[in-house]
């Protein structure tokens, strides 16, 4: 018999446990190379509460362009009631100035809640900016006119338009991540498409609104005291919009990502990092300059993508009817018609544009979006400056359809850009700071460069141009998102079927 210490042969029970140990590793290894494995780890939505989802952001995001878009249709009666005295060209200026104010705040806003969404949730936040946002515009029609308080009254309107800018710096990143992960993989597109739906109602709404106002009522009960409705509509609005927010849950994705962080925090076994370690190697970065840190390669890809889509947004949608009545003399309930034509058709299609992109993928449809202005900015405003309705509503279809490409893309392609952790406050910062330095700057740059050049009417095609050929650049150094999870989120599908496709194309069970 051999002296010396030998090791037992180990027993049954010892190489069953063995063995499940080895299994529990083999899977947490599979895991960290694909996130798919298990059941538990893919998310199968309910198409009632993810439409209930899309609805409360949706509206939040009409409420938003109803407000911005009562400043831009009644930016002459403003610059009348808010900067009386000079020429009609500084008035219209001051408007636009005060309307551009609200943008320089948006960064500071989502900076503020960006962060705050991604460490207490999507849903509480989107509350907040919708609270801010309906009372800073229902205050900005109780402010007296400048002829009852002088300087007090521009003051008092450059502070609610603060207040409107600050809590939309958290409502566009908010509302987009909240139905980026209330949506199935391969229909986020589709229901993404709603919340620029939203931007079309909301801008549809208020042009509505003023062309009612001023056909019903003409000129003397604008300037004097009609102005006001639209604004204190907002109050109401505001309203509902709270109460379908607050009925929701979070967002799965947000919910997983939470209790992830939660048990691998708590847990000791080696079978809490198998379930949870491709969500919890991403725990919240809380700070901003993390933020900058990590994801400033993205950070400018966002603020390119975003601030090329929203030059041509507030070019179409918030300048034009000035441009019609300003430059082109057409009478502003005829502008105002026009571009609500225009809307409604969008509205039209921009679900089908949804539907494309999750089939065809979100960079064809950019692409698309973004070379159509490039191309046909010029003859659009061609068609426009020749003054006949068939013209006018010509060159505005030719803009339509390049901007539908991107309303019906953005809200989708955006929020993937970015993982969960740190979606809400990255895309806030990101989208922000691009409408902040181009996108509400829009009105003004462009009345300032068609005075600086002796009001050439060829100006919003040009600056048009240049802002699509920087999307193109931009939408090229993109990669594609659709029909795939979104970065640091589990799958999610719309069946149990398709959760059982997913688990059987996955790595088989090992056999030892």
């Amino acid at each position: 018999m051999p002296t010396g210490s030998t090791e037992a042969e180990p027993t049954p029970d010892q190489d069953r446990e063995a063995l499940k140990r080895h299994r529990v590793l083999f899977r947490a290894v599979a895991r960290r190379k694909n996130p798919k494995l298990r059941r538990t780890d893919i998310t199968v939505t309910d198409e009632r509460i993810v439409k209930r989802a899309v609805k409360a952001a949706a509206l939040g995001n009409a409420m938003e362009w109803f407000d911005f878009g009562i400043y831009s249709y009644l930016a002459v009666t403003i610059g009348k009631v808010f900067f009386p005295g000079g020429s009609d060209t500084t008035s219209l200026l001051s408007s636009f100035a005060t309307f551009a104010v609200a943008f320089l705040v948006r960064p500071i806003g989502g900076a503020y809640f960006g962060p705050l969404g991604d460490r207490v949730g999507r849903k509480k936040v989107l509350a907040l900016t919708m609270i801010m946002m309906a009372l800073g515009t229902f205050c900005i029609g109780l402010i007296p006119s400048y002829a009852a308080i002088g300087f007090w009254s521009p003051a008092l309107l450059i502070l609610f338009r603060l207040v409107q800018g600050f809590s939309t710096g958290g409502e566009y990143g908010g509302a987009s991540t909240f139905i980026a992960e209330y949506a199935p993989d391969k229909k986020r597109g589709f229901f993404g498409s709603f919340l620029e739906m939203g931007t079309l109602i909301g801008y549809t709404g208020a042009a509505g609104i003023v062309l009612l106002l001023n056909t019903t009522l003409g000129d003397d009960a604008m300037n004097s005291w009609a102005w006001r409705l639209p604004f204190l509509i907002a109050g109401p609005l505001g309203l509902v919009g709270l109460y379908l927010r607050v009925k929701l849950d979070e967002t799965p994705a947000f919910q997983k990502f939470e209790a992830a962080h939660t048990h691998s925090a708590t847990g000791s076994a080696v079978e809490a990092e198998a379930e949870f370690s491709h969500l919890s190697e991403n725990a919240p970065k809380k700070k901003i300059g993390e933020i900058f840190a990590q994801q400033w390669p993205t950070l400018i890809l966002c603020i390119a993508l975003v601030g090329a889509y929203n030059i041509t947004d507030y070019m179409l949608l918030s300048y034009m009817p000035t441009y019609l009545t300003d430059t082109l003399h057409y009478e502003e309930s005829h502008g105002l018609l026009i571009l609500l034509g225009t809307m409604i058709a969008l509205m039209c299609i921009i679900s089908t544009i949804g539907k494309l992109n999750d089939h065809y993928g979100r960079k064809p449809l950019l692409m698309a979006g973004m070379l159509g202005f490039f191309i046909t900015a010029i003859p659009a405003f061609l068609l426009v400056n020749q003054g006949s309705l068939g013209a006018v509503i010509g060159g505005m279809a030719l803009l339509g359809l390049s901007l539908v490409c991107l309303l019906g893309t953005m809200s989708a392609a955006l929020p993937a850009l970015f993982p969960t952790n740190v979606r809400y406050g990255s895309l806030s910062i990101g989208y922000n700071l691009a409408v902040s330095l181009f996108g509400g700057t829009t009105p003004l740059v462009i009345t300032a460069l068609m005075g600086a050049f002796h009001q050439n009417v060829m100006v919003p095609a040009y600056y048009t141009m240049g802002a699509a050929l920087v999307g193109v650049i931009a939408v090229a150094c993109m990669k594609e998102t659709a029909q795939q999870p979104l970065e640091g989120s589990p799958p999610s599908v719309a069946t149990k079927e398709e959760a059982v496709e997913l688990i059987e194309s996955q790595t088989p069970e090992p056999r030892f």
